[in-house]
């Protein structure tokens, strides 16, 4: 491949979850050349750690970055402190699982590695099932950041612009299921669970492990993920 059709690169937050790994075969099949990067944040479900990294080498990502990033030091979630995940429904309110500022802190270090490479892609997997939960996943919030971006950066400074895709924006779980299928990937290979069983079976009773089954149900599919 000579250099002018080389593909252009893009910086994907992988985290090993569904939506991301559908955001990155968007980005992979728009024709950008994938730069993974997953933050290890110490997070309870370290599971998803192993997903990012199968999902980044089945998509064949240039590179795959995990960033390590302990936010147990701050608290504040019970994906990052000793606070029991709930599993008694999703609700209205913004859930204890919300990690402070998390989408704002990734993206900067997304933002600072398209930067760094030449970058001027960033694609998240936000959607939305997460806005009434979420704060940091709504539409608002991305064209905030990407304004950021272009104040933030010496690309910005010297007119360069950067681009925040978020593909799944207004998508529903069954629509992102049903997206993975049409792309030809496999959601066996992701993770949702924010509260994985000893046994590595997914809990089934968290927001997370219930917006999932709530969407391949919906899209008449069956979740390859094992249950408790």
């Amino acid at each position: 491949m000579t250099d002018q059709h080389k593909q252009a690169p893009a910086v994907v937050l992988l985290s090993g979850g569904l939506d991301s790994m559908v955001t990155a075969g968007i980005a992979r099949e728009q024709g950008f050349a994938l730069n993974a990067l997953t933050i290890d944040y110490n997070q309870r479900h370290r599971r998803e750690l192993e997903s990012a990294k199968q999902i980044a080498g089945e998509l064949g990502t240039d590179r795959h970055v995990v960033l390590p990033l302990d936010l147990r030091a701050f608290g504040g979630s019970a994906l990052t402190a000793d606070i029991d995940v709930p599993k008694d429904g999703v609700g209205e309110d913004i859930p204890v699982t919300y990690v402070p500022a998390r989408n704002l802190v990734f993206l900067s270090l997304t933002l600072a590695w398209a930067e760094a490479i030449g970058a001027r892609d960033i694609f998240i997997g936000v959607n939305a099932l997460d806005y009434s939960g979420y704060p940091d996943c709504r539409p608002e919030f991305i064209q905030g950041f990407a304004d950021l971006a272009r104040l933030a950066t010496k690309a910005g400074a010297q007119g360069g612009e950067f681009t925040i895709h978020a593909p799944l924006q207004y998508l529903g779980k069954a629509e992102i299921v049903s997206e993975a299928y049409r792309i030809g990937l496999d959601p066996a290979v992701s993770w949702s669970c924010y509260d994985p069983m000893p046994d590595g079976t997914a809990c089934g009773q968290c927001d997370s492990c219930r917006l999932r089954l709530e969407g391949f149900s919906k899209a008449g599919r069956e979740d390859p993920l094992s249950y408790a």
